[in-house]
């Protein structure tokens, strides 16, 4: 009976392993840390990306899991959600950027003049998403 438990518990933690690879694996491969390095000329801390991420992605599974009860209330929510709004909306615009959709998109509906309007536009509606998401998950 427990070496059921252990070989399941082994097979799980295999499984989030490769699949957490392949996620972290992916974000790399989309250059959004390259892409952070560059833009904040911070490229000797690539390491200190890297392990944030990886950090990041430990913690909120463990929240999530176990359903841990951070201390903070609204505020502390609305602060997640903003920054997790941005990293969407980063991960977002760099798979775009790889797929070269915006030019097209653009170029075929010749809306040059109103890009700054959707760049808020998609940041704002990314944001709000995630606050509302995070608020509806575990507010108050």
């Amino acid at each position: 009976m427990w070496a059921e438990q252990v070989l399941l518990g082994v097979i799980g933690f295999a499984s989030g392993a490769v699949i957490a690879g392949g996620l972290f694996s992916f974000l790399i491969g989309l250059g959004l840390v390259s892409i952070f390095a560059d833009r904040t000329h911070t490229g000797r801390q690539i390491l200190l990306y890297e392990d944030s991420i990886v950090l990041g992605g430990i913690l909120f599974n463990i929240f999530y899991l176990y359903q841990v009860r951070i201390p903070g209330g609204s505020v502390l929510l609305a602060v997640l959600g903003i920054f997790s709004g941005i990293f969407v909306g980063c991960w977002a615009m760099a798979l775009a950027d790889i797929l070269n959709v915006f030019p097209i998109f653009i170029r075929r509906l010749k809306i040059v003049k109103t890009i700054p309007y959707i760049i808020m536009g998609l940041s704002l509606g990314k944001t709000a998403g995630a606050l509302l998401y995070f608020l509806g998950r575990w507010g108050t």
